[in-house]
């Protein structure tokens, strides 16, 4: 091979090395991706919002007529035996009367002598509410003692049978209170000229049942008006949580659901269990002006209680109800989906290239998606793709 020859195989080499230099540089270049392998791993859908404790039964202890409180001795937190007096009231003051105001008082005797007949006939119907609510009580707990009724029913009848009597001891209260109110009226009628001075006790307060006093209205003693709250009291080892979520997602909630409590306080979240889904909703405006309905969901906790012992009422939390879960569900990241018009679609990396695959979805999650066909465990999909990745276009990850 003589020189020339070997000079042409050199340009020659030279050329073909140059041109496809240009060639590979006009060449698309790979684009950077981010890429998630599918796995089946558990899933769980869940709705949360914030809700607030409070215990399952309230009784708030109010004044039954206009009287003259006493001061209340107790404070926020003390615990209270059933039956046990919590506020003492007396025959409001006595003032001057004119004639006008005798007439008046007149009308007040006549009008409380009629309240007090009124009374007394609650008072016999709510004995017989309450010895009825007795008998059946005992007659559930015959029928629980030999499996004939469910626990549901036998907690429903001791719960109407506590109502039942409660509800004698409020009606027993008002008849005192009535008599309270006729001796003041009688009083101001026959003594024209008493003045402000201080009255024996007419009437004590008790507690409708033993719990926790949880809040005091009114603590320092004075005037009081028919009605007005005074002692709220419940039973704080009873404790359900109450959360408000937006009607369309209250659809999709079942009693019976699982709930995690979290931010409650504690290292780990609270089990708890949907109890009923209130069927009104409530127009509620967001703190960006926008309106919403939204209904009130209960859940009863059922870890237990030695866990949120320091779980007060009145305590915000946040609610997850868990509307559906699998231990073994194969997902892909919800970012790598987006719609076609054949519906959700995916880009795959085969071969270091994009392909767009076709598949169908089951729940989603918030990040993660069930997949129920189109792609396999182990595919690579790419996440959060942008324009520039198309059909077969060369990625790198």
């Amino acid at each position: 091979m003589t020189g020339q020859t070997r000079k042409q195989i050199f340009l020659i080499a030279v050329g073909v090395l140059v041109i496809a230099g240009v060639v590979y540089g006009f060449l698309p270049k790979p684009r950077p991706v981010q890429t998630a392998v599918l796995l089946h791993a558990p899933l769980r859908v869940t709705i949360e919002e914030e809700g607030e404790t409070q215990v399952e039964q309230l009784y708030v202890v109010s004044s039954p007529v206009a009287a003259f409180l006493r001061r209340i001795e107790f404070e926020a937190g003390d615990i209270v035996d059933k039956g046990q007096p919590l506020a003492y009231l007396e025959a409001p003051r006595a003032t001057i009367l004119d004639i006008r105001t005798r007439t008046e008082s007149m009308t007040r005797v006549e009008a409380a002598e009629a309240r007090l007949v009124e009374a007394r006939e609650q008072v016999k119907a709510a004995e017989v509410t309450a010895e009825l609510a007795k008998s059946d009580r005992r007659r559930i707990e015959r029928l629980f003692d030999s499996g004939s009724v469910s626990s549901q029913k036998l907690e429903q009848t001791v719960s109407e049978a506590k109502q039942a009597g409660a509800n004698l001891d409020s009606a027993r209260a008002v008849v005192s209170a009535a008599h309270a109110d006729l001796a003041t009226a009688r009083a101001a009628l026959e003594d024209e000229s008493s003045l402000n001075t201080v009255q024996s006790v007419r009437e004590v307060l008790r507690s409708p049942e033993a719990g926790r006093i949880l809040a005091i209205h009114r603590k320092s003693e004075g005037h009081v008006d028919p009605g007005e709250p005074l002692i709220e009291i419940g039973d704080i080892d009873r404790i359900e949580v109450k959360v408000d979520v937006l009607s369309r997602d209250a659809v999709r909630i079942r009693p019976g659901n699982r709930v995690l409590i979290e931010q409650w306080g504690g290292d780990s979240p609270l089990e708890a269990v949907v109890d009923r889904i209130e069927p009104m909703g409530i127009n509620v405006v967001s703190a960006l002006g926008v309106e919403e309905q939204r209904v009130n969901v209960i859940a009863k906790l059922v870890s237990p209680p030695e866990i949120w012992s320091d779980l007060g009422s009145g305590y915000r939390v946040l609610a997850k109800f868990v509307i559906w879960e699998n231990d073994n569900v194969l997902q892909v990241p919800t970012g790598a989906l987006f719609r076609t018009e054949n519906g959700w679609a995916v880009f795959a990396v085969e071969n270091n290239r994009a392909v767009q695959k076709t598949v169908r979805v089951g729940h989603r999650a918030g990040l993660a998606t069930q997949v129920i066909g189109g792609i396999t465990e182990g595919d690579v999909v790419i996440v959060h793709p942008d324009r520039s990745i198309s059909e077969r276009v060369r990625v790198v990850y």
